[in-house]
């Protein structure tokens, strides 16, 4: 079994289930915060399933596409904390 067997067969399902349970907790979600969290992980995910078919191809195009994608996502998970935490101060005062 070489690794792009193992890639395909092994951690693909492993990441599709992970992508499924993600997205349930993103539409389920009872708060905005898990909703945020069900967000990245999506995210995550789609950039691990992105790095397995680049390794899988040959394409190291997608590679500088998921860090891209990873930028955004952080970038969008740090304003996102930035909204809630100052929603938070406002409801204190």
């Amino acid at each position: 079994m070489d690794i792009e067997q193992y890639l395909t067969f092994g951690i693909l399902p492993v990441l599709a289930l992970a992508l499924v349970f993600a997205l349930y907790r993103f539409i389920k979600g009872p708060s905005v915060p898990d909703r945020i969290i069900a967000l990245d992980l999506l995210i995550t995910v789609s950039i691990g399933i992105m790095v397995i078919y680049s390794i899988t191809t040959h394409q190291s195009t997608l590679l500088d596409i998921a860090m891209v994608l990873a930028l955004i996502a952080f970038l969008g998970t740090l304003s996102f904390t930035f909204y809630l935490k100052q929603k938070n101060l406002e409801k204190h005062e």
